[in-house]
């Protein structure tokens, strides 16, 4: 048996956020096995925690949705982190992942870390495919500021700004259209695609992945953090996101999301909450 606690990751309230399931010591689980308790717990990722490589490190983390390993991800970041601390951990830790090192801080149950990992541009996907994998038309888009792009800080998202709130609630992907933005722009993950507004400073965001077994997200740190750097490079001034997700699906989340004028980096902040711990089963 080993034990694994599971976390509402962004939001400072049970029930809402985004689900994450944590095996602080997980060196008993045998590898072959982490993709199908990935999938058994079916959230959008559960970590597994191993020591770090480098024994000045704090812990190496690795990262699975229900259907692949992913060098990076957001909350679970924020989550293994607060469960970390909740366990005795240091507030300053390093964890090792696939992209590298990630330095965090934990406060109670606020987590913030930055990723060093600069915005990749992948492609510039054709918007009325775009339009149609988010069961929309051309005219919800608003390609003022940017036409849809493909891009990421480790993690690539097809990220696409909508006209307003009203379009993004309207937002119902369609499979067909999803799996041909796959085929024709692979990159990351199956074509997952953050829809976003702004309005009066705050942004409203939703995440589609449902290639991945990921219907809908309730809170996509990574995607947030490939906005972020996404905007900064286009204005070429440092930003400060207040990102209101999960809301049209019944799990609000807030991730607060920073870039910098003075240095590199994406900060990514965020609340969450411990729901329910156990002892899982694995096969020896």
């Amino acid at each position: 048996m080993t034990a694994y606690v599971v976390y509402d990751v962004f939001t400072d309230r049970r029930y809402g956020g985004n689900q994450l399931a944590i095996f602080p010591d997980a060196e008993g689980l045998p590898d072959a096995q982490l993709q199908s308790i990935a999938k058994e717990f079916n959230y959008s990722e559960v970590t597994f925690v191993y020591p770090p490589e480098d024994l000045r490190h704090t812990a190496r983390v690795r990262i699975f949705t229900p259907t692949t390993e992913v060098p990076f991800a957001g909350h679970p970041l924020i989550g293994t982190a607060i469960a970390l601390f909740d366990l005795g951990f240091p507030a300053d830790m390093t964890l090792e992942l696939d992209i590298g090192l990630i330095p965090c801080t934990v406060d109670g149950n606020l987590a913030q870390f930055t990723t060093p990992t600069a915005l990749t541009r992948f492609a510039e996907p054709d918007a009325a495919l775009v339009a149609r994998a988010l069961g929309l038309t051309g005219a919800d888009l608003d390609t003022k500021t940017h036409a849809p792009v493909q891009a990421g800080v480790g993690l690539a998202f097809i990220i696409v700004r909508l006209t307003n709130r009203a379009a993004l609630s309207r937002c119902q992907p369609d499979v067909a259209a999803m799996r041909e933005g796959s085929r024709r722009y692979p990159a990351g993950l199956d074509f997952a695609t953050l829809a976003y507004v702004a309005e009066d400073g705050v942004i409203h965001a939703r995440m589609f992945a449902p290639l991945d077994n990921i219907p809908e997200d309730p809170a996509t740190g990574s995607a947030a953090a490939a906005l972020a750097a996404l905007l900064h490079d286009l204005t070429g001034k440092a930003q400060n996101l207040t990102i209101h997700q999960g809301v049209d699906m019944g799990r609000a989340s807030l991730i607060l999301a920073k870039t910098f004028s003075d240095r590199p980096g994406i900060q990514i902040g965020g609340h969450a909450v411990r729901t329910m711990e156990g002892q899982f089963y694995a096969d020896e």
